[in-house]
């Protein structure tokens, strides 16, 4: 069995995004050699997603708006984790609903996903430099 590792690094003008990936990580199991197999992606940082859905613009907006609901940034006050001297509560919370990884199948060295389906990454406290794991195994 064979394996690749890369790393892909983000650093959003905002403290909300959502980035298509799709891309960089079908790039990356192209450079992996592998036909068949599995490509793990994973945000290696607490305040950060990665996640698969639609690449439409109604929809990010309303993970935008929705996660902002459940979980607002402001007023930091309310979070004990801001007890400490950082304003990020929201991000770690937002990150847990949105999930840490997605493992996406390779068949015919293709990701091979479902209708409308992208990988994403998604940052929660954004403006300063974060990096996301592409791991793919197999033959």
């Amino acid at each position: 069995m064979k394996h690749y590792r890369e790393e892909l690094f983000f650093n959003t003008s905002t403290r909300v995004a959502f980035v298509n990936i799709t891309d960089k990580v079908q790039s990356a199991v192209e450079k992996s050699g592998i036909s068949n197999g599995f490509c793990l992606v994973n945000a290696m940082h607490i305040s950060a997603s990665v996640y698969i859905n639609d690449d439409e613009q109604g929809l990010l907006h309303d993970y935008e708006q929705w996660l902002e609901k459940l979980a607002p940034h402001e007023p930091i006050s309310q979070y004990r984790h801001n007890d400490t001297g950082e304003d990020n509560a929201d991000a770690h919370i937002k990150r847990q609903i949105m999930g840490r990884e997605v493992v996406v199948a390779v068949t015919d060295g293709q990701l091979d996903f479902g209708p409308w389906e992208q990988i994403f990454y998604g940052e929660f406290d954004g403006k300063r430099k974060k990096r996301v794991l592409i791991k793919i195994i197999g033959e």
